[in-house]
């Protein structure tokens, strides 16, 4: 049985990135984000009822700033009281879940999305994703950038302007590039 590419990039395979079924839904996302960004800041039950319609799973406490970005929306699944300060940016190509009570600082970026380092591998347009998971009671701080295939355990803390090429375990605070445990929590 032919999977259709959206498995394939679910499953983590490589997959087309140009599928008209992909670039549809890619676009669809881009105008609900735009209209989400445009929204009066103040008001708050309209920005929770459209953030609630682009993302997979959010509840009536998920306060995301404007400007946000993603690109299919319905990967990311975020838990009780989740708060993501302004540009936060999300490359959903795989699902992307978030714990209960996180705080992302400005500017955090989230990437699932895998390339080539091969030039002509690039040129084909093909590439897979990996998903990125993130724990309960988890702070990260501005700047900060997740690589795909990252999992960050509970009570964490990622430092401001760290990379994260690798898993976090639970009750660290990390930072740097790339991002190394500075000490644990007990």
């Amino acid at each position: 049985m032919m999977s259709t590419e959206r498995e394939k990039m679910l499953a983590g395979e490589i997959y087309d990135a140009c599928d008209s079924e992909l670039l549809e839904d890619l676009n669809r996302v881009k105008v609900l984000c735009q209209q989400y960004n445009n929204l009066l800041p103040t008001d708050f039950a309209a920005r929770n009822k459209m953030i609630r319609e682009i993302l997979g799973q959010a509840d009536e406490d998920t306060f995301i700033n404007q400007p946000f970005y993603c690109d299919y929306g319905k990967h990311i699944r975020v838990g009780k009281r989740f708060f993501a300060n302004f540009g936060f940016t999300v490359l959903d190509e795989a699902y992307v879940t978030i714990g209960d009570d996180c705080f992302l600082g400005p500017g955090v970026h989230i990437y699932c999305a895998c390339h080539s380092t091969d030039p002509r591998e690039r040129k084909t347009r093909q590439e897979w994703a990996k998903p990125v998971t993130i724990g309960n009671d988890v702070w990260i701080g501005g700047n900060v950038t997740i690589l795909p295939g990252v999992t960050i355990g509970d009570n964490c803390t990622i430092g401001a302007g760290s990379v994260v090429t690798h898993d976090i375990p639970a009750n660290s605070i990390a930072a740097g590039n790339p991002a190394k445990i500075i000490r644990t929590i007990e």
